[in-house]
């Protein structure tokens, strides 16, 4: 079995760390305020191993930026975004590395009730998606809670031409199953004919979650599969961040520890791994290491 490719950390945490955050716009204070500290946690991330970069317009969704006014700057800040990643790859001489375009939940994340129409939802992501792909090499589909969330960003990602990749979010308690409840099979089966699908992954739960659902995902499609999982403690059945406020996170997520999570997923046959909220640089050069 060839190596996973490796995915880079958190962006958002990190950003947080850095002291650039909002209770509105998230991470994407950062794309207005100092997009120098966005390109070099790029760099950072690069500079520890990743293989693969994500755009940091996670927040870039029209009623995110419009909670703080921002909401006619959406293809602004996604280009913005776009361009940092690939500057930082460009100042690093890394041009093998792939930067992955983000389409990520419209409203909220973690909630399924607040996903929006699929007519709603195509449209708004295939805006993100058209200005996203001139400069990426893949569009990542990420932290979807529901099938029908997830097809709809899907589809609007392959009529760009660029392979797809779909990453949902996990319950964090109970039996494998996505947020909506659905099970990876559904969720699986949800994708079935969207051309240019490539991958199927899970991100931003808990690393055992992952763990645990990483063999059925394996065995429910012949895609790549993989995860990247969060350092948050675990997150409620019915949870709502911007309601609820940020998670806190666990102490026993080092960089270590979460290599021993993410060794069992290889073992089960993940392709590909990575980090998500609260995993920083550190956590990537150690899976950087366990992959030799």
């Amino acid at each position: 079995m060839a190596r996973p490719v490796l995915l880079d950390g958190g962006m958002g945490g990190e950003l947080v760390r850095r002291g650039y955050d909002s209770p509105h716009i998230w991470s994407a204070r950062a794309l207005i305020e100092a997009p120098d500290i966005v390109r070099q946690v790029h760099e950072d991330f690069l500079d520890a191993g990743a293989e693969i970069i994500t755009t940091s317009n996670y927040s870039c969704t029209p009623k995110i930026l419009g909670r703080a006014g921002h909401g006619h700057r959406v293809q602004e800040l996604v280009g913005r975004a776009r361009d940092l990643a690939n500057e930082a790859r460009a100042k690093k001489g890394k041009a093998g590395t792939k930067i992955a375009g983000s389409l990520p939940p419209l409203v909220g994340t973690y909630d399924p009730e607040m996903v929006e129409p699929v007519a709603t939802m195509r449209e708004v992501y295939g805006e993100i998606a058209e200005t996203l792909a001139p400069g990426v090499d893949v569009i990542i589909v990420e932290s979807m809670t529901t099938g029908a969330e997830a097809r709809a960003a899907a589809e609007a990602a392959a009529a760009t031409g660029k392979p797809v990749w779909v990453s949902y979010i996990l319950m964090d308690s109970g039996a494998p199953q996505v947020r909506s409840g659905e099970s990876i099979a559904d969720a699986v089966k949800a994708l079935d004919g969207v051309p240019n699908v490539e991958a199927i992954l899970f991100n931003c739960c808990s690393p055992e979650a992952i763990t645990g659902a990483m063999a059925p995902l394996r065995k429910a499609t012949a895609k790549k599969v993989g995860g990247y999982a969060n350092a948050f403690r675990p997150i409620p059945d019915r949870y709502n961040r911007e309601r609820d406020g940020r998670r806190a996170l666990r102490e026993d997520v080092t960089p270590g520890g979460y290599a021993g999570a993410v060794a069992h997923w290889i073992k089960d046959g993940a392709d590909i791994i990575g980090g998500c909220c609260g995993t920083g640089p550190a956590h990537i050069r150690r899976l950087a290491e366990l992959r030799g």
